[in-house]
């Protein structure tokens, strides 16, 4: 089977494959913020949360529903910031995606990844982790909406966390976005073959 990638360039789509999976599953998993409510752990992503009160109409008195899911509708996000920020991370993940499966495809057809094209793509790579940078550095302007209040003591604002911590899940999709910015780029600029110039 041929490549159009050189050994550089396999290296290279295999960690824009790596840094793309770590920035969408971050993404998509509902951790980036940890807190508590009622006495249940409760966290949230961009467009996710886990945990969310509810009034029981039988006792008369709020109760805690620990499940994880979307929110029901875009305007239902808590604050315009984590909205934008959403959309941001969302079109980011996906060119970083793009690049990654188009990356792996070079490993088994020829011709498909020339320097120019691996340029192109390292650029791409980081128009998309610079996006998602973007979307984590407006993800601490939405803690002072009031649902993530209610959650954190009612003491977090605007980069002030109150009660509440940084998960895990949006150190994944930064280092993700970090490494396809730094590396991959990088790395790209190195990943095609010269292409032979045939004289017919």
């Amino acid at each position: 089977m041929a490549s159009s990638l050189t050994c550089t360039g396999v290296i290279w789509a295999l960690l824009s494959f790596l840094c793309a999976a770590a920035s969408c599953v971050g993404f998509f998993m509902p951790y980036w913020l940890w807190g508590s409510q009622l006495g249940k752990p409760v966290s949230f992503g961009t467009f996710r949360r886990c945990s969310y009160p509810v009034h029981d109409e039988s006792r008369q008195t709020m109760v805690m529903v620990e499940e994880c899911g979307r929110y029901a509708s875009f305007q239902g996000i808590p604050s315009a910031e984590w909205r934008i920020c959403t959309v941001v991370t969302g079109l980011g993940c996906g060119l970083l995606l793009l690049v990654a499966l188009t990356a792996l495809m070079g490993c088994c057809v020829s011709e498909l990844i020339s320097r120019t094209v691996g340029r192109v793509a390292g650029g791409i790579q980081f128009l998309g982790g610079l996006l998602i940078g973007a979307g984590c550095a407006l993800y601490p302007l939405g803690w002072d909406s009031e649902e993530v209040r209610q959650t954190c003591g009612y003491v977090s604002g605007q980069f002030d966390l109150g009660k509440c911590e940084i998960g895990w899940a949006f150190y994944c999709t930064g280092t993700g976005a970090a490494a396809a910015m730094l590396l991959c780029t990088w790395l790209a600029c190195f990943s095609g073959k010269k292409q032979k110039h045939y004289p017919y």
